[in-house]
């Protein structure tokens, strides 16, 4: 299979030329197919992000829940969408990425686009990870699977899908819990507290230390209706619901992280000579997130002092765009997109902590967003050209405008992309862009509260006055494709003004913006040995640095710029659907780092991960693995004090990963 589609797309020139219809290829994304059925360690995306893309980097908060960095960006810098809808953490603290909120065996593809390329959503800065769930099925089908692992990892899942011509159903449901991963020393989430810090009151308390890390239950549902030949409507639900997880590194865990995601999408076709397709897409996407030190000493005896950090976001966006042809080689869409995230969050204590209750952290922010949009791609003989501009007008307003300042922020932003077929087997492509985003309401107006010396203090952490980041990109790339083999190099120089960045010598106003650039390259490619074996690898290093230093400073390296990494995969077909591959993950020490924002130098470090899937008969599956094969003890996460996590005599705590964890999968497929 792997070798057959080896052949179609080195065919593709061919095809085109005879007018057939084609997947499209965009050389400027990354994409990845049929996850659900790859991707059945864990629920964890961000982990399979990182085995899969040498450009995604990961970072570590807990067995679960973990975000992810594309070239150096994170947060709000990279656009993560889950079928066209935004969907946010409620955490200021990053402990619910929007990659938290779907799981692996319910999704069927992403697309990570690197750079500034992107017109129809509002926010992508500097890259997007655009995550496709599964569709419903016409004919019935469903998957019923167990997976068991290390450290008492448990999971079920189920998924049945079926209808008619006209209308189609999916439902899924999972069920999941583990205990705290030991890394390889064989420390767990409290030990390595412990050995980090004997004397911290964040410690674990005797009846918590072996608790499991986490509980999840996940359910999802899908509706597509025919109405007519040219008319279709597409209804999607998905719940998640977290319970006690465990993020030992922060001085908090979360009690529960609940979220409802909702879509709707209906597409109208062939309308006219002016409309090719008319799509109507409505999202509403809640996050609800209360942190606590329930389970640590702080809390004091039976949670006497307990401290609570409770906070909710709602997202709700409608697109309207129209798709159509302006002669056989051009076709223009135009669109209006708008949008609207709350953000609200508030302090609860009890005892010592009690002064802290209804302290405002975010205080019931609206981020709204209105913009136009329009993107023409138009196709020559050998040259491919897409076109990209976007006007943004956005207002952010917090309920207390007279304590708080509102912002209003406009922008207009555009790129211009050429691919050019030299030859059948050669490609050229590059692409100048400048795109934006907006502060978040953690930026310009996140507040502390603590108890110092029986003192309630509640520093403003945020900058009302933060300007609006701009990113203006050029990338460059080649993809060559030989008989048994391909490759393609990319190159990229990112010049960023008024970043917004995290200050860790100001307790108030943190946050600031300045100028910096990132640079980089990457490499990937496969080749095929034979039609069963064959290899895949991946490359990627980039380099950040500030045009200044920060005022008192005088680190001008960016933070939060992993060193190269590697991706290196041999796998062998050697039967129908039945595959091993052998993997290694690797990555250099970080020498370019920023110590003046908490920062700190990092092993190299290389893993070896075995998988086989094999398949028993047509019906059932067996997958099983290692990952992490030697036992090495290894951290991939920094410290940049952008991330509340403890710290002791001025040293921030590193996590270590997972060390040799081994699974099993068993799926009934029908």
């Amino acid at each position: 299979m792997k070798r057959a589609a080896y052949l179609l797309l080195l065919a593709a020139p061919h095809l085109q030329a005879a007018d057939e219809t084609l997947p499209v290829i965009n050389v400027e994304s990354t994409t990845l197919s049929d996850v659900s059925g790859e991707e059945v360690k864990s629920a964890d995306l961000a982990e399979a992000l990182v085995k899969k893309v040498p450009s995604v980097s990961l970072v570590r908060r807990s067995g679960i829940a973990n975000d992810i960095i594309l070239r150096g960006q994170k947060r709000d810098n990279i656009n993560i969408l889950i079928d066209d809808a935004k969907v946010y953490g409620a955490c200021p603290n990053r402990m619910d990425p929007p990659t938290s909120h779907i799981l692996t065996n319910n999704i069927d593809g992403i697309t990570i686009t690197e750079g500034p390329y992107d017109v129809e959503n509002f926010g992508t800065l500097s890259g997007a990870v655009k995550i496709t769930t599964r569709a419903p099925s016409q004919e019935l089908a469903g998957e019923v699977g167990v997976n068991f692992g290390s450290w008492g990892y448990r999971k079920q899942y189920a998924t049945v899908s079926g209808g008619s011509e006209s209308v189609r159903l999916l439902i899924s449901a999972s069920n999941e819990s583990s205990g705290q991963y030991e890394d390889g020393d064989g420390n767990t989430f409290a030990e390595q507290i412990e050995n980090f810090d004997p004397t911290s009151m964040s410690r674990y308390k005797d009846e918590y230390r072996d608790q499991d890390a986490y509980k999840k239950q996940t359910l999802m549902g899908k509706v597509y209706a025919d109405l007519t030949d040219t008319q279709q409507l597409k209804l999607s639900y998905t719940a998640n619901r977290s319970d006690d997880v465990l993020y030992p590194s922060s001085g908090m865990d979360a009690l529960y992280d609940d979220s409802d995601i909702f879509t709707a999408d209906y597409t109208i076709r062939d309308l006219g000579a002016y409309s090719k397709a008319l799509d109507f897409q409505y999202y509403d996407s809640k996050v609800d997130h209360p942190m606590s030190t329930f389970y640590r000493l702080s809390s004091g005896a039976g949670s006497a002092n307990e401290k609570i950090s409770a906070l909710t976001t709602h997202a709700q966006g409608l697109k309207v765009k129209n798709r159509f042809a302006l002669d056989s080689s051009s076709e223009l869409t135009l669109g209006v997109d708008a949008s609207n995230r709350n953000w609200d969050g508030a302090y609860e204590g009890k005892g010592t902590q009690s002064q802290v209750t209804g302290v405002k952290s975010i205080n019931d922010v609206d981020t709204e967003n209105r913009a136009l949009f329009a993107e023409l791609e138009k196709r020559y003989a050998a040259l491919n050209l897409r076109i990209g501009a976007r006007y943004d007008d956005t207002s952010i307003t917090p309920a207390d405008t007279v304590a708080q300042q509102a912002n209003d922020y406009t922008s207009l932003n555009g790129f211009l992309f050429a691919t050019y077929q030299a030859s059948e087997s050669t490609r050229y492509f590059g692409g100048i862009g400048k795109s934006s985003r907006v502060p978040d309401a953690r930026e310009l107006y996140f507040r502390g509260a603590m108890i110092n010396m029986g003192m309630l203090m509640t520093p403003e952490v945020g900058t009302p006055t933060l300007e609006q980041t701009s990113n203006t990109e050029l990338d460059l790339g080649v993809e060559k494709r030989y008989q048994n083999a391909s490759l393609k190099a990319k190159l990229f120089h990112s010049w960023l003004k008024d970043y917004i960045y995290y200050n860790a010598d100001k307790t108030m106003h943190a946050f600031e913006n300045i100028d910096a650039t990132i640079y980089g390259l990457s490499l990937s490619g496969d080749w095929f040995a034979t039609d069963t074996l064959w290899m895949d690898f991946g490359l990627a290093w980039q380099r950040g640095q500030k045009d200044e230093a920060l005022a008192g400073q005088s680190d001008k390296d960016l933070a939060e710029i992993t060193p190269l990494k590697v991706n290196l995969g041999l796998n062998y077909d050697y039967a129908p659907r039945s595959s091993a591959r052998v993997e290694l993950v690797a990555a250099d020490k970080w020498s370019d780092f920023d110590g003046d924002n908490g920062e700190q130098e990092l092993d190299a470090y290389s893993v070896v991960n075995l998988k086989v899937t094999h398949a028993l008969n047509r019906n059932i599956e067996l997958t099983g693995g290692v990952d992490n094969l030697f036992d090495k003890t290894y951290a991939v996460s920094n410290t940049y004090r952008d991330l509340t996590l403890l710290s002791a005599g001025g040293v921030v705590m590193l996590m270590n990963e997972p060390g040799r964890y081994l699974y099993l999968n068993a799926a009934y497929k029908f």
